[in-house]
């Protein structure tokens, strides 16, 4: 087995950042009316600013893959060219197509050589599961490096144009067209952007990351799907899929529009958190005293504290100096969002030989929770 380091990290965030009040007027106004929700869930969330890879005609101004591709490119310098890489491995929510695979269409953009490539999807667990494809094939020694990246382009499924056709269904059945919570609340929550890390079976350069280990959990065993697209979910808890919604009711329920059981976010996403979160540190050996960083990704300000008092109640409770978030300045970017908090703190120059980082990303999809210990070395 080899060991495996984080040896470099580059991110890519489109155009200029969007203070709260410019959301709508890149998302636009559904049926011409300003959001009712967007002032509670932005003051929960306390995100200040984010970024839209579309202009303000809601035109898009980069595919998912070429924000992906723009992150990359600085991970190469004479060191390591792009006919050195051997592992591509992309993790995404929002692929600009079903088919072919993210990865494949990256890897159209790069236009180096043959490499193997790995898709993950899912929700912001992603990212973590194309990092640890990476992190195992260098491990077992099948490669001696990898790229590996999270990315989202959500902005153009929260088009204001997604929606209109569901109000103006709604007035047609003569209810009030105002688009249903769990549908709205994510419009103000989640952004655009990618984060890339260059994975290597050796260290170099001033800072490199080591990866010691990385634990993942799925709680869909006992729990229902909290956060979906492509489906609606019916009373008994199960999901429908959009395969089985006649065309005309793409449009007419907004099926294809990201979704999230706001109540069922509530009630799992903390506890199942730190429980799990206590498992992966239980098995490696590892106690709050050895962190120097913890980098959470939380999708909200709003459950910071709640997540503070879960980590404390299980004896795993940090105090607030090792905490280390950048959400209020780049949004809830999904699965690229700890790719680009680590990104940061790595070129930061404030990492010292030694310090240890633990980076933890939930996701609500049906609660699934990963992992990852870093040594700076």
């Amino acid at each position: 087995m080899f060991e495996v380091y984080i040896t470099k990290a580059a991110k890519y965030l489109p155009n200029e950042a969007v203070s709260n009040d410019e959301m709508e007027a890149y998302l636009g106004l559904i049926n011409d009316t300003a959001s009712k929700a967007r002032r509670i869930i932005l003051r929960n969330n306390k995100i200040t600013s984010r970024y839209y890879a579309v202009d303000k005609d809601g035109k898009s101004t980069h595919s998912n893959a070429e924000l992906t591709k723009n992150a990359i490119l600085p991970l190469f310098d004479e060191n390591f060219t792009p006919q050195d890489l051997e592992v591509l491995s992309c993790g995404t929510s929002t692929p600009d197509i079903f088919l072919p695979s993210h990865a494949a269409m990256v890897h159209g953009l790069l236009k180096n050589k043959s490499v193997e490539l790995n898709s993950s999807t899912g929700v912001c667990c992603a990212g973590m599961n194309s990092l640890k494809f990476g992190y195992l094939s260098i491990k077992s020694g099948n490669s001696k490096n990898a790229i590996c990246t999270g990315s989202e382009k959500v902005s153009t499924w929260l088009n204001a144009q997604k929606y209109n056709h569901e109000a103006e269904n709604l007035k047609s059945l003569e209810e009030q067209p105002i688009i249903a919570f769990k549908k709205d609340f994510l419009r103000w929550m989640l952004s655009d952007g990618a984060g890339a890390f260059l994975l290597e079976n050796k260290p170099r350069g001033p800072i490199s990351l080591k990866i010691e280990w990385m634990e993942a959990f799925s709680y869909a065993y006992e729990l229902e799907t909290c956060m979906y697209a492509g489906g609606d979910k019916l009373e008994n808890g199960e999901i429908k899929g959009w395969s089985d919604y006649a065309p005309e009711q793409w449009l007419n329920e907004s099926v294809f529009s990201i979704k999230q059981d706001v109540k069922l976010l509530d009630e799992f996403i903390l506890s199942k958190g730190a429980e799990s979160m206590k498992d992966a540190m239980d098995k490696n050996n590892i106690k709050s005293g050895d962190i120097t960083y913890f980098i959470p990704h939380v999708s909200s300000n709003f459950f910071v504290e709640g997540l503070k008092k879960g980590l404390t109640e299980k004896g795993i409770g940090m105090s607030d100096d090792k905490w280390f978030m950048n959400l209020s300045r780049v949004g809830n970017v999904g699965s690229a969002s700890i790719y680009l908090a680590l990104e940061e703190l790595m070129n930061s120059g404030n990492l010292k030989k030694g310090d240890h980082i633990l980076l933890s990303v939930p996701e609500s999809g049906r609660f699934s929770f990963a992992y990852a210990y870093l040594t700076v070395c």
